[in-house]
C-alpha cells in the first residue's frame, strides 16, 4: 500500500461522511487515474470478513459497517429507531429517482393516492431533497433523491438505476423480507408505519367523530345537558 493510498484511507476515516473524488484530486493534486488505484487498493483491503468497507456511490467514497455484523452492532450501541420503510415508501422513493424532478401532485396522479406520508418521510431520512420550484400554478416544490437514496439501494449512481419493474420487484422482495422479520437486521431498528400514526388520517378522523356526535341538548335557561340525561324525564327541576 503505497503513501497516496494510506492518505486517502485516513482522509475517509477522518470524514465519518462521504467525500467527494473531485475534492481528493483537487487538493492533493494528484490524477483520477491514481486516486482509483488507490480506491480499488483499500476495496480490496476492507473485503470479505473485515468489519469495515469502503463505498463508493455518486462521484464518492465513505467507510461503512460490514452488514454481516449489523445485528452485533445493533445490539451493542443500541442505535436510533428511524421509520420503517414501508412498500409505499420504497415505491414513491423509486418514482422520484426515476422521474426528477418530480412534484408531490405529479407523484400521486402516477400512484393515485396520497403521498403526504411519504415524501414527509423520505425527507426526514434525507432520501429526497426538494431542488427548487416548478414553473406551473402555485409554484409547487419539485424533488430529487440524495446520496442516502444510493446508499439504501446499494448504487453508485442513477446511471445504475435498474429497469423499472426490476426495481419495483426488488422493492416488493426488500418489504417482505421486512415484515417477516420482529427485529430488523438493519443497523437501525425501525418502526413499522400504521394508517392509524398518519397526522391526515387522524385529523379525518377527529372531523368524522365530530361530524357524528349529536348536538348538545340545550335547557330553556341556556344550559347545555350532559350526554347521559336522555330526556326531560331524566331532568329534576330545583325549586
Amino acid at each position: 500500500m503505497n503513501n497516496l493510498t494510506n492518505i486517502i484511507e485516513a482522509i475517509a476515516f477522518a470524514s465519518g461522511d462521504a467525500v467527494q473524488v473531485k475534492f481528493i484530486i483537487e487538493k492533493l493534486g494528484c490524477s483520477l487515474k491514481e486516486v482509483n488505484a488507490c480506491i480499488d487498493e483499500l476495496k480490496q483491503k476492507y473485503s470479505g470478513d473485515s468489519g469495515i468497507q469502503l463505498l463508493t456511490f455518486n462521484g464518492k467514497i465513505q467507510f461503512a459497517t460490514n452488514p454481516a455484523y449489523k445485528q452485533q452492532i445493533s445490539s451493542v450501541l443500541q442505535p436510533i429507531k428511524e421509520k420503517e420503510f414501508t412498500r409505499t415508501i420504497l415505491e414513491c422513493a423509486a418514482l422520484i429517482a426515476y422521474k426528477q424532478p418530480v412534484t408531490k401532485g405529479e407523484l400521486e396522479e402516477i400512484r393515485q393516492v396520497s403521498c403526504d406520508y411519504a415524501i414527509h418521510t423520505l425527507l426526514d431520512l434525507e432520501m429526497i431533497v426538494p431542488c427548487g420550484r416548478k414553473d406551473a400554478v402555485g409554484k409547487p416544490i419539485l424533488y430529487a433523491t440524495t446520496d442516502n437514496f444510493l446508499k439504501r439501494f446499494k448504487l453508485n449512481s442513477l446511471e445504475d438505476l435498474p429497469d423499472y419493474d426490476e426495481l419495483m420487484a426488488q422493492i416488493a422482495e426488500l418489504n417482505s423480507s421486512i415484515l417477516e422479520e420482529e427485529d430488523s437486521n438493519y443497523l437501525y431498528h425501525k418502526d413499522e408505519y400504521s394508517e392509524e400514526d398518519d397526522p391526515e388520517v387522524q385529523a379525518k378522523n377527529r372531523r368524522k367523530e365530530k361530524a357524528e356526535k349529536p348536538e348538545p341538548k340545550v335547557t330553556e335557561d341556556g344550559f347545555e345537558l350532559p350526554e347521559h340525561l336522555d330526556g326531560d324525564d331524566d331532568i329534576i327541576e330545583i325549586k
